[in-house]
């Protein structure tokens, strides 16, 4: 459990993936007016 293990945060950070344990920002109200 540590930087090489992909299902901590820490691991995640590392491998630069998203899921449960690291999820992707959601983006802002701001963000989502731009985009349309």
């Amino acid at each position: 459990m540590g930087k090489g293990d992909a299902k901590t945060k820490r691991g995640k950070i590392r491998r630069g993936s998203h899921g449960n344990s690291r999820p992707k920002l959601k983006k802002t109200k701001t963000e989502q007016k731009n985009q349309a």
